[in-house]
């Protein structure tokens, strides 16, 4: 069993800079694989970023490769996103979510077993 539990979400105008926080529980947090989804009102929930085991191979979606960055502190079990440059199409809640089961990091949120509850971030024009 794994806890997800997200902070960091807030109003923050275009073109500014937020770090999200994933705290996790439970389960090894240094053995899994874990990543960042998230869904604008009126559309599906969408990947944005993952990240390794160890931290070391990062994967994100193009909408915001160069503009956020994935990480994770395995001795505070704990992911961010660190999200400069924000858009307004930046906003959403965001998830922190976490796969246990498989050997390699994947983009498909239906691969993902554990899930936080959600942070929301406006992004003001």
């Amino acid at each position: 069993q794994v806890q997800l539990v997200e902070s960091g979400g807030r109003l923050v105008q275009a073109g500014g800079s937020l770090r999200l926080s994933c705290a996790a529980s439970g389960r090894t947090f240094s053995s899994y694989a874990m990543g960042w989804f998230r869904q604008a009102p009126g559309k599906e929930r969408e990947f944005v970023a993952a990240i390794s085991w160890s931290g070391s191979s990062t994967y994100y979606a193009d909408s915001v490769k160069g503009r956020f960055t994935i990480s994770r502190d395995n001795t505070k079990n704990t992911m961010y996103l660190q999200m400069n440059s924000l858009k307004p199409e930046d906003t959403a809640v965001y998830y922190c979510a976490a796969e246990t089961t498989l050997y390699y990091v994947s983009r498909n949120e239906y691969e993902y077993d554990y899930w936080g509850q959600g942070t929301q971030v406006t992004v003001s024009s």
